[in-house]
């Protein structure tokens, strides 16, 4: 039921319940000459930055170039390139964002890369929102596919819905990621294919240490009937799992991963994120294995200041 108001409560707070505050404790505090004119100066300062984050930082993408060497990649892979996007929340676009999801679309294909994934969150609360969407989606094009995984949101768990509403409202979003030709993968992987080499792209479903969030992802099943040491990229919504599932469980040599949004909020290099998690973003090693949390693309709350949504371009390469 919070995620159903967040936006309500977001624009009530930063428009008008901090910059209240901050006027009101600067005419308390501070001398009266000039405590007032302080506090009115706050308070637009406030208001100013949630204008600009809603109007201009929220459609702003940025592109972030990763490359991953790794000795169990196959010769063939060497300088294997994958688009990486996640968190779209389609239903934060519309009105005057209506080209954001066009032009974040044309970037993707104008990579060219041998796949695109998408880690998760594609609608906000139910899949009613997607339909608008349906075309520009449907443009994603890779030449091995593109291949999804759900993100939290894209579960029936923020609206008050029977058991049959909430069955039929997650087949809906399966149903739609299908149709749009994405091979969505829940607990379960793919082979590609290069000469006599391949690698293994294995999706989880979601899996967080909340336990409010879905907890369905299962590692074992995700990769049962690989055998050997191949190379495996793992893509998984949440990034705690990396942690406590993904490490001691498998051999996932790359995990992608969204879900934190990057906190859409940076200053000086930090974000709110790093309250909640140890991975919120950017590439992380423990040895030669690696997650990498992007801060997504859209957000249910439309509003992103120092924190831009980004598509990641990942090169695998041959050490």
């Amino acid at each position: 039921m919070i995620a159903r108001y967040a936006i309500l409560f977001f624009y009530t707070m930063g428009l008008v319940v901090i910059p209240l505050i901050l006027f009101f404790l600067c005419r308390w505090l501070m001398p009266k000459r000039y405590g007032r004119k302080v506090g009115a100066t706050l308070a637009a300062v406030v208001i100013l930055l949630v204008g600009y984050g809603t109007l201009f930082g929220y459609t702003h993408i940025e592109v972030r170039q990763v490359n991953y060497v790794s000795n169990d990649l196959p010769a063939s892979f060497d300088g294997y390139r994958i688009v990486c996007f996640s968190d779209a929340h389609v239903g934060s676009i519309s009105g005057f964002r209506s080209s954001f999801l066009h032009a974040a679309v044309d970037s993707m294909l104008a990579k060219k890369a041998d796949m695109i994934v998408f880690v998760g969150d594609l609608q906000n609360l139910e899949p009613a929102e997607l339909l608008l969407h349906e075309k520009e989606l449907k443009r994603l094009r890779a030449r091995d596919g593109v291949y999804s995984v759900l993100g939290n949101h894209d579960y029936a768990i923020y609206l008050p819905l029977s058991d049959e509403q909430k069955t039929a409202n997650e087949e809906a979003v399966q149903k739609f990621e299908r149709s749009l030709g994405w091979k969505l993968l829940m607990n379960e992987h793919r082979v590609i294919r290069r000469d006599s080499d391949s690698i293994v792209v294995a999706g989880m479903e979601n899996w967080g240490v909340v336990k409010r969030m879905p907890r369905r992802g299962d590692v074992k099943k995700t990769l049962a009937g690989v055998t050997g040491h191949p190379f495996i990229l793992m893509l998984q919504h949440d990034p705690t799992a990396w942690r406590h599932k993904i490490l001691p469980e498998s051999q996932a040599q790359l995990t992608l991963s969204g879900h934190t949004h990057g906190g859409q909020f940076s200053l000086f290099g930090w974000s709110p994120a790093s309250l909640f998690y140890d991975e919120w973003y950017g590439t992380t090693y423990e040895g030669s294995r690696a997650l990498d949390v992007t801060s997504g693309l859209g957000a249910l709350i439309p509003f992103r200041l120092g924190m831009s949504g980004e598509i990641v371009v990942i090169t695998l390469k041959k050490k």
